[in-house]
């Protein structure tokens, strides 16, 4: 799940660890199925020990704990993984500890509930093929609106599944889409070539201002419980969701209306059928 706002969050809580070395790294024993650590970790170790953390950036949804040696630890959580500082929620799914020395933690950890994340130790020159401008779009939470609207203007697909493409704009997923275009007072199955100019002014806005708010929140914790912040914690915009995993209750913007869900590209959407219009 962990979308833009998560993963910023998660960021942030690792700003900590800048100053500090590695001075070891493990691979835990648990009883699950192991996720992907690029390269083996006896490379991986052989690379980042004695390495001085210098920054920690995010691109898109993966967080990169950058190195003094120009190689970048990079954590992708994808559905239920987080980059952490203190104790995890459980620790039979902590997958990697890197322990500092002269940092403001001790250590740092990526935590996966279901395993399908990944940590990569990348060169500069990975990171520009993996998460370059041909891979990935402008970030969502500062795209300005020129781009944005000469990016989604004239594409001929759902506006729900543009949204989701990470080439286009990078960051937004599923549950961020549905908020946004909820906010915009959209239609998640209208054609991206068929809205005026004005409308996808009014996406973009929007998407500014809703990441922009969900991070400032730091994220959404939902009711499995599985996202938490750096330190342990639940993010607080689940507290503002409007349709996100609401469906038949009443839509609390126009209080008419009943939140319905649909399947696009595989996924569900939500949306309120009186303030999101079909045209």
């Amino acid at each position: 799940m962990p979308e833009l706002p998560e993963v910023e969050t998660m960021r942030r809580g690792l700003l900590p660890t800048i100053g500090g070395v590695i001075s070891a790294i493990t691979e835990p024993s648990i009883p699950y199925r192991p996720i992907k650590i690029e390269p083996g970790i006896e490379q991986f170790r052989k690379r980042a020990l004695g390495a001085t953390v210098v920054a920690v950036d995010r691109v898109a949804k993966r967080v990169l704990v950058r190195l003094c040696t120009g190689d970048s630890i990079v954590m992708q959580p994808k559905m239920a993984g987080i980059a952490m500082v203190s104790s995890p929620p459980t620790d039979q799914h902590t997958r990697m500890v890197f322990d500092l020395a002269g940092a403001a933690v001790d250590h740092f950890l990526y935590w996966d509930r279901r395993g399908l994340g990944t940590v990569c130790l990348w060169t500069q020159e990975q990171i520009a093929e993996h998460l370059g401008p041909l891979k990935l779009g402008p970030d969502a939470s500062i795209v300005d609106q020129i781009t944005f609207l000469d990016r989604f203007g004239h594409i001929d697909r759902e506006v729900k599944v543009a949204l989701l493409d990470q080439r286009v704009v990078c960051g937004i997923g599923n549950l961020y889409a549905a908020e946004i275009l909820h906010a915009a007072k959209v239609h998640p199955s209208a054609r991206c070539s068929q809205l005026n100019k004005s409308t996808w002014k009014r996406i973009h806005r929007e998407t500014i201002r809703i990441l922009c708010e969900a991070i400032e929140k730091e994220g959404s914790t939902l009711s499995d419980g599985t996202y938490r912040n750096a330190i342990n914690g639940e993010g607080r915009f689940q507290n503002q969701h409007r349709v996100y995993d609401r469906a038949d209750e009443t839509c609390i913007t126009c209080q008419k209306g009943t939140i319905q869900r649909i399947v696009q590209a595989q996924r569900s959407t939500f949306f309120c059928p009186t303030c999101q219009k079909e045209a």
